[in-house]
Protein backbone atom coordinates (compact mmCIF):
# COMPACT_ATOMS: atom_id res chain seq x y z
CA UNK A 1 0.00 0.00 0.00
CA UNK A 2 2.93 2.74 0.78
CA UNK A 3 4.34 1.99 -2.79
CA UNK A 4 1.19 3.15 -4.09
CA UNK A 5 0.95 6.19 -2.44
CA UNK A 6 4.18 6.78 -3.64
CA UNK A 7 3.27 6.32 -6.70
CA UNK A 8 0.11 9.07 -6.28
CA UNK A 9 2.69 11.10 -4.51
CA UNK A 10 5.44 11.40 -7.22
CA UNK A 11 2.73 11.70 -10.21
CA UNK A 12 4.16 13.05 -12.80
CA UNK A 13 7.73 13.17 -11.75
CA UNK A 14 9.84 11.49 -14.39
CA UNK A 15 13.57 12.53 -13.02
CA UNK A 16 14.92 9.87 -10.42
CA UNK A 17 14.40 6.09 -9.79
CA UNK A 18 11.79 3.56 -8.50
CA UNK A 19 12.86 0.06 -7.06
CA UNK A 20 11.70 -2.95 -8.30
CA UNK A 21 9.40 -3.48 -5.27
CA UNK A 22 8.03 -0.14 -5.88
CA UNK A 23 6.94 -0.58 -9.12
CA UNK A 24 5.38 -4.07 -8.61
CA UNK A 25 3.70 -3.61 -5.38
CA UNK A 26 1.84 -0.22 -7.18
CA UNK A 27 1.22 -2.44 -10.44
CA UNK A 28 -0.24 -5.09 -8.17
CA UNK A 29 -2.53 -2.31 -7.00
CA UNK A 30 -3.57 -1.35 -9.57
CA UNK A 31 -4.68 -4.45 -10.74
CA UNK A 32 -6.05 -5.43 -7.43
CA UNK A 33 -8.38 -1.79 -7.56
CA UNK A 34 -9.48 -2.21 -11.00
CA UNK A 35 -10.49 -5.69 -10.14
CA UNK A 36 -12.36 -4.61 -7.29
CA UNK A 37 -13.88 -1.13 -8.90
CA UNK A 38 -15.19 -3.37 -12.38
CA UNK A 39 -16.80 -5.29 -9.73
CA UNK A 40 -18.72 -2.70 -8.27
CA UNK A 41 -19.57 -0.81 -11.48
CA UNK A 42 -21.36 -4.02 -12.63
CA UNK A 43 -23.57 -3.86 -9.52
CA UNK A 44 -24.15 -0.18 -9.92
CA UNK A 45 -24.54 -0.89 -13.61
CA UNK A 46 -21.76 2.48 -14.02
CA UNK A 47 -19.09 1.17 -16.14
CA UNK A 48 -17.71 4.33 -16.84
CA UNK A 49 -16.41 4.16 -13.18
CA UNK A 50 -13.04 1.50 -14.81
CA UNK A 51 -12.47 4.25 -17.40
CA UNK A 52 -12.65 7.33 -15.33
CA UNK A 53 -9.89 5.10 -12.83
CA UNK A 54 -7.67 4.10 -15.91
CA UNK A 55 -7.66 7.47 -16.84
CA UNK A 56 -6.58 9.03 -13.89
CA UNK A 57 -3.65 6.49 -13.49
CA UNK A 58 -2.17 6.61 -16.45
CA UNK A 59 0.18 9.66 -15.88
CA UNK A 60 1.68 7.98 -12.48
CA UNK A 61 2.10 4.74 -13.70
CA UNK A 62 4.01 6.34 -17.27
CA UNK A 63 6.03 7.94 -14.40
CA UNK A 64 6.64 5.00 -12.37
CA UNK A 65 7.73 2.98 -15.27
CA UNK A 66 9.77 5.31 -16.07
CA UNK A 67 11.80 5.92 -12.83
CA UNK A 68 11.73 2.22 -12.99
CA UNK A 69 14.03 2.21 -15.95
CA UNK A 70 16.16 4.75 -14.98
CA UNK A 71 16.79 2.23 -11.78
CA UNK A 72 18.05 -0.54 -14.22
CA UNK A 73 20.41 2.46 -15.56
CA UNK A 74 18.52 2.96 -19.02
CA UNK A 75 16.70 5.79 -20.52
CA UNK A 76 12.74 5.98 -19.53
CA UNK A 77 12.35 6.48 -23.47
CA UNK A 78 12.90 2.18 -23.22
CA UNK A 79 9.07 2.67 -22.06
CA UNK A 80 8.40 2.99 -25.92
CA UNK A 81 9.58 -0.70 -26.62
CA UNK A 82 6.16 -1.85 -25.74
CA UNK A 83 5.23 -0.59 -29.45
CA UNK A 84 7.32 -2.87 -31.13
CA UNK A 85 4.79 -5.49 -32.66
CA UNK A 86 4.79 -8.54 -31.15
CA UNK A 87 7.59 -8.65 -29.09
CA UNK A 88 8.16 -5.04 -27.28
CA UNK A 89 6.27 -5.94 -24.47
CA UNK A 90 7.98 -8.93 -24.11
CA UNK A 91 11.41 -7.05 -23.89
CA UNK A 92 9.99 -4.47 -21.48
CA UNK A 93 8.77 -6.89 -18.88
CA UNK A 94 12.07 -8.65 -18.58
CA UNK A 95 13.54 -5.03 -18.30
CA UNK A 96 11.36 -3.83 -15.61
CA UNK A 97 11.75 -7.67 -13.71
CA UNK A 98 15.84 -6.82 -13.79
CA UNK A 99 16.89 -5.75 -10.28
CA UNK A 100 18.34 -2.32 -9.38
CA UNK A 101 21.55 -0.98 -10.36
CA UNK A 102 23.40 -1.04 -7.02
CA UNK A 103 25.10 2.10 -7.72
CA UNK A 104 24.66 5.79 -8.10
CA UNK A 105 23.83 6.35 -11.95
CA UNK A 106 23.21 9.66 -14.07
CA UNK A 107 19.39 9.28 -13.15
CA UNK A 108 19.74 9.61 -9.48
CA UNK A 109 21.26 8.11 -6.23
CA UNK A 110 20.06 4.68 -4.75
CA UNK A 111 17.04 4.12 -4.34
CA UNK A 112 15.79 2.34 -0.76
Amino acid sequence: MEEYKKMWKNFGKFEGRSTRRDYWMAVLFNVIASFVLSFVAGLLKLPILVGIYSLAVIIPSLSLAWRRFHDTNRSGAWFFIALVPFVGWIIELVILCQPSVNENNKYGEIVE
